[in-house]
Parts: structure tokens; C-alpha cells; sequence
């Protein structure tokens, strides 16, 4: 199914966005000219545009359009005044977003796999692609092309362009298109099957309230093709409202009895085991090397919209258990000195949560320190004061820092930490402000002990932690042992 289009030269602004930096892969395999332009580059997204030979140009500057390109994609992160967007606006140089040239480009003709949701999204579409990426060994058919919103680990890649099969799946994302397309992502989608993972208040930004986050969803459902199905998480009242009026066949999932595909028996620890059961009938047993309920209701969720299109329940089991998880999804950064560096994408009072009582079975009877960046739109909001409190007490210690680019943040609705901070103290979890990666790293790392877990969250590149916090134990470590 190659590209109808002859190639052209096609330049991208905010190309290190984690679906832009995989867009460009996807483009320069259909024999395009990619180039890009960002702000800021850091892992994984750099690497991965590095390791493709697609140049990055910082900063953004009109020189980066020339020679004049035939086509610009414009990523959701760029706004009026971006000297790149201005300078397309006054030559008239062709135009789109991310999502109508996904759409146009790749998904027509193809049967379009849609995983939606507030939370989960990236980690359950990499766990569907690796079930069909294993049943496609017993039958071609299902060899899928993909688009995930971080690096899957058992590819090495967040994602790939199959030329010759139908199946295409891919992480529909609720927030705005781009500054000319207020509407979501996922719009341009047209699933023929779909996940639902959660429907939340989220993206502050850019929704007034949780109705308007639910007007999106209803509006995805309602794409949906009478022959389509929806699998959709069951324990959400949220979630009943958005698939209510679906035309086409809605199947539940989670631990209810009620459930069409029933969790039971569920073995939490650092690798999950549970029965699933379809309409009350023995499906599989399954292993996951993962901790946390939410990650098996995720894989709940892969093995159910994959049964219903006609995967093998033997490679479903295979795949689960063989999972290797994304890139910044509990990911160990570090493990030295009897401490662990756990790195996680969590953004939302909700997923913290998650993390935090995942991180609990992973390892238990350990102490958990929380490092938290409010980075995301939705963090950086005061509307998530209260739930952010407390997620953040399910952890032992909590480091939180200064809130990322608050000026961007109208006062009256910004995150106040030291309240944060105040209130964890008050309910009896530790928990101090300290400015930034530098600050946290010095401070924190001599006061860690052997058998901690520091758990990283933030959504970014948070000043660098990564490397920092793990060399300032070593250092630390190594000071001790001179002494």
C-alpha cells in the first residue's frame, strides 16, 4: 500500500514531539525528503531522528525554509508569532497537521486500530502492536504498522510502516490538532476498532471541564463504522456515557463479574498474573512483566480488541509475557549502589497514582521517594492541586520541583508547590521545593540509602535528571568510601 503521492520535500515544525519525530520516520520510509526544525532536543525522540539521518535545525528560524519546501507539517505545539509559521503564512507554502497527513498519507485503505483514553494510551498501543507483531509469525496477515506515542522497547522504534498489510495501530491522542484545527487528534483517525481506556478531566488548557473532555470522546465513538467494535474499561461511569449511543458492538473489560473479558485471580509483584475470562468462559492465563493493576487492565485491554479481529489466544499469551514496555514507562535508569532510578512519563494526579502503587508491588517494603516536575499542562494547573496531594502520598518521601515555565501559567490558575509541599507534611509524608535537577540532585542523593526507589516523574527532559541524579549518588558514594 505505498504512498499515492510522488516524493516531496516535507519539513516539520516541532519535529521532536514524540508522534512528529515518528512522522518524520514514517514519511522518509515512503521515499520523502524530510527535514525539521525544533526549540529543544532531548532523548528519546533526538536519538531515535539521529539514528534516522533526519537533520534537526535549532533554533527556529525562517532559514531552515530554504530551499522552500513542497509541504510543511505543523506540529500542536506551534503557535502565531513561531518565526517558521509565520514565514509559511506570508509565501503561501502548503500546509497541515500531524493528524490529516497520518490520515491521508497512511490510514486510507488500511484498517485503522485506534487506542484512546485519558491514561494508558501509549503502553497499551505498544502492548497491541507487539500481540500482533507475534501473531503475524503464525499468519502474515497481521504484521502491523504502527504509531506509538514513546519507544516501544521490543521494537526500538515508536513506529513502523508496513507496506503490505492492512492492520495499522496507533495512539489517538485527545488534545488539539494544531493552532488552525482546535479539534482532537483522534478525529482524523476514523478507528475501525477502538480502545478506551479512561475518560478524566485532563489538558487543562485546552477543555473547560470534564463534559467538554467527554463531548470529545462521544465524538469519537460516534465515527465508528456499524461493523466496528469498542472495547472500553468498565469501571467508569465516565466512560459508560462516552460509548452509550456507539452503532456498533461495545465490549466491557476490568475485574467486574459483569465484565465480557473478567480479570480474576490477579497476582500482583513485579510480574502480573491473572485469568481472563470471555463472557464467563475461560480465555487465557496470562503473565506480565510488569507491576500494577493498570498495567494488566492495559494488556486486558490489547488481548480483547485483538481477540475480537482474529488473533490466537497462544499468541496473545506469548506476546504478554514477552512484553518489554516503552521507553520512560517505569523505566530503570539506574540501579547502583542498592538504589533504583525509576523513570516515568506519569503527567497526571491519576497515572502518579497508578505509578506510585505499581512501584509498591514492584518492590515492596522499600522506601519510595517521589521527584516530581509539574510540566504538563495539566500539572502546572491549580485545578489538580487537591488530586495531586493525594496521589503523592502514597510515596514514603516527595521532592517536588519549581513549576516548569510558570510564567506561561496565569497566575490565578497556577500550581502553588509550596501548598503541595505544606500539605503533604501536614498529612504526615516528607516533602520539600527544591528549584531544579541540579538542586534535587545534590540534595537528595546523600540522604538515599541502599534498598531506595526514587521514582522520577515528569512528562520532559526535566533539566537533564536522569543522568544527574544517578551521577550524584555515584559521587557521593565514591566520597563516602575515600573517607
Amino acid at each position: 500500500m505505498p504512498s499515492s503521492q510522488a516524493p516531496r520535500h516535507i519539513h516539520l515544525i516541532g519535529i521532536c514531539g514524540t508522534a512528529m519525530a515518528s512522522l518524520a520516520g514514517m514519511l522518509q520510509a515512503q521515499g520523502h525528503r524530510i527535514t525539521g526544525s525544533d526549540a529543544g532536543a532531548y532523548p528519546p525522540m533526538s536519538d531515535q531522528l539521529a539514528a534516522m539521518n533526519i537533520p534537526l535545525l535549532q533554533p527556529f528560524d525562517e532559514a531552515n525554509l530554504e530551499p522552500r519546501p513542497d509541504l510543511v507539517v505543523v506540529g500542536n505545539a506551534i503557535s502565531r508569532g513561531n518565526p517558521e509559521l509565520e514565514y509559511v503564512l506570508d509565501q503561501r507554502i502548503p500546509f497541515c497537521s500531524m493528524a490529516a497527513m497520518i490520515h491521508d498519507e497512511f490510514l486510507q485503505q488500511r484498517e485503522s486500530l485506534v487506542v484512546s483514553g485519558t491514561h494508558g494510551k501509549t503502553t497499551t498501543t505498544s502492548m497491541l502492536t507487539w500481540i500482533y507483531e507475534v501473531a503475524s509469525r503464525r499468519d502474515p496477515r497481521f504484521a502491523p504498522s504502527f504509531l506509538v506515542g514513546g519507544v516501544a522497547e521490543n521494537f526500538g522504534t515508536s513506529y513502523r510502516v508496513n507496506p503490505d498489510t492492512r492492520p495499522f495501530i496507533l495512539e489517538g491522542d485527545e488534545y488539539d490538532t494544531a493552532f488552525f484545527d482546535k479539534g482532537p487528534k483522534f478525529l482524523h483517525y476514523f478507528p475501525d476498532a477502538l480502545i478506551l481506556t479512561h475518560v478524566e478531566f485532563d489538558h487543562a488548557d485546552i477543555y473547560a471541564d470534564l463534559a467538554q473532555v467527554k463531548t470529545a470522546f462521544k465524538r469519537l465513538v460516534n465515527l465508528l463504522p456499524r461493523r466496528g467494535r469498542i472495547v472500553a474499561f468498565d469501571r467508569s461511569d465516565n466512560v459508560t456515557e462516552c460509548v452509550a449511543r456507539a452503532f456498533c458492538p461495545v465490549e466491557r473489560y476490568g475485574f467486574e463479574a459483569s465484565s465480557h473479558w473478567q480479570i480474576t485471580n490477579f497476582q500482583p509483584g513485579a510480574r502480573s498474573r491473572w485469568t481472563l475470562l470471555r463472557q464467563g468462559q475461560h480465555f487465557a492465563d496470562l503473565e506480565l512483566p510488569m507491576a500494577g493493576e493498570h498495567n494488566a487492565l492495559n494488556a486486558t485491554a490489547a488481548a480483547a480488541l485483538a481477540a475480537g479481529q482474529g488473533v490466537d489466544a497462544e499468541s496473545i499469551t506469548e506476546a504478554l509475557r514477552t512484553f518489554r514496555s516503552v521507553k520512560r514507562r517505569l523505566e530503570v535508569r539506574s540501579e547502583a549502589h542498592g538504589i533504583t532510578v525509576i523513570d516515568d512519563f506519569a503527567h497526571h494526579p491519576t497515572a502518579i497514582r497508578e505509578t506510585l502503587r505499581a512501584l509498591r508491588s514492584a518492590y515492596p517494603g522499600r522506601r519510595l521517594i517521589a521527584v516530581v516536575e509539574p510540566r504538563s499542562a495539566t500539572l502546572r494547573r491549580n485545578v489538580f492541586e487537591q488530586d495531586l496531594i493525594e496521589s503523592l502520598t502514597a510515596a514514603n518521601e516527595v521532592v517536588l520541583a519549581a513549576v516548569f515555565k510558570q510564567e506561561s501559567i496565569p497566575a490565578e490558575e497556577r500550581l502553588e508547590p509550596q501548598r503541595v509541599v505544606a500539605a503533604l507534611n501536614q498529612r504526615g509524608t516528607p516533602a520539600q521545593l527544591l528549584p531544579d535537577a541540579d538542586t534535587i540532585s545534590t540534595t537528595l542523593a546523600p540522604t538515599l540509602q541502599q534498598g531506595d526507589v526514587v521514582a522520577i516523574l515528569s512528562n520532559g527532559g526535566f533539566g537533564g535528571i536522569y543522568t544527574k541524579l544517578p551521577a550524584a549518588i555515584a559521587a557521593t558514594r565514591s566520597a563516602e568510601s575515600t573517607t
